[in-house]
């Protein structure tokens, strides 16, 4: 504002709206600023409010940017695992339908300045009308049942896990129909019909290793050492720390226990995570070159502490929330 326009503001107690607006601008980036520098990505109520506005037909439910975790007791694959002949991850390829095509963000009314807050790359929101798609993963757990054939399916963000689905074109269209269909309610249970056995997942955190050697040989290297530091580093500190889903259905829901699975490559090349943390709260965090070096920091600020660390950030799922400091409020 020049000085004269000053002046008559301070003559005639005019106000500006454009000063007002950015003055809003500049104290909102400050308190993000601030926000990240304790690294946590939480953001103040009414920015949140600005970009998560969505209109009012608008159904969380058709979303979700889902992921299935399928039981192989392998750590290593074919380089594209839905192009593996006879898997459950071919057959769930092969029935998924394609994506919806993107909508246009909702427009917000709440920020007049154009200076707004710009997105994190990589970090999405469940709610993301392009978040439809589905992940389809391998993971080194055994399936639970007593039949080879028949494969234990963990589904994220459900933290649930499906139990008795057959490696076959049924098999995969019944798992589609009763537990990964976007439209189905997220709370973890199949229809009355459905043949599959659904529990919730009883831990505190999952904690996924890339040990794809065929996509990334420095994956292959470095997940069972991050196993074996994560291991020594959680029980060090009191958690109950399990590699298999075996005796899972008998136990009962801890505050201290973590459950960690080698996976097949995770994520595209941009956006691609070597170690991935997931919380019941529907949280995910997609941390990139970790080493060994910084298994302990994870611990302590994410598994513990429920914050994000942005050195090592490659991507993440719903990791701002309105009215939740932390990673494991609800």
């Amino acid at each position: 504002m020049s000085t004269l326009r000053q002046l008559r503001a301070l003559i005639l107690g005019e106000q500006h709206p454009a000063d007002d607006c950015n003055l809003h601008s500049t104290a909102l980036r400050r308190r993000c600023s601030r926000n990240l520098g304790r690294l946590s990505f939480s953001v103040p109520t009414h920015a949140t409010r600005a970009t998560l506005s969505t209109p009012d037909d608008f159904q969380s439910t058709t979303n979700l940017l889902c992921w299935i975790l399928i039981s192989t007791g392998k750590s290593d694959w074919d380089r594209e695992i839905t192009e593996t002949q006879g898997s459950l991850a071919a057959y769930v390829a092969e029935i998924q339908p394609p994506p919806l095509p993107p909508t246009p963000p909702p427009i917000s009314i709440d920020m007049v300045s154009e200076k707004a807050i710009t997105p994190v790359p990589g970090v999405f929101s469940s709610t993301d009308s392009n978040s439809t798609r589905l992940s389809i993963l391998n993971g080194s757990h055994q399936t639970v049942t007593d039949v080879d054939d028949l494969e234990t399916v963990i589904v994220l963000p459900d933290y649930t896990m499906v139990v008795g689905v057959p490696s076959t074109l049924d098999g995969a269209k019944e798992l589609w129909h009763t537990a990964l269909d976007p439209p189905l309610p997220r709370m973890g249970l199949t229809p009355k019909t459905s043949s599959f056995q659904t529990w919730v997942l009883p831990y505190s955190c999952i904690i996924f290793l890339c040990s794809h050697k065929r996509r990334d040989n420095r994956c292959a290297i470095s997940a069972p050492k991050l196993e074996q530091a994560f291991i020594r580093s959680l029980t060090g500190k009191s958690w109950t720390v399990d590699t298999q889903l075996e005796h899972v259905l008998k136990a009962l829901p801890g505050a201290k226990k973590a459950l960690i699975l080698k996976t097949s490559h995770i994520g595209g090349h941009k956006y691609a995570g070597n170690c991935i943390i997931y919380t019941p709260q529907g949280s995910s965090v997609w941390y990139g070159r970790v080493t060994t070096h910084e298994v302990e920091s994870i611990v302590v600020s994410t598994l513990e502490g429920g914050l994000v660390l942005p050195p090592l950030l490659r991507g993440g799922l719903d990791l701002s929330r309105p009215g939740c400091p932390t990673l494991h409020d609800w």
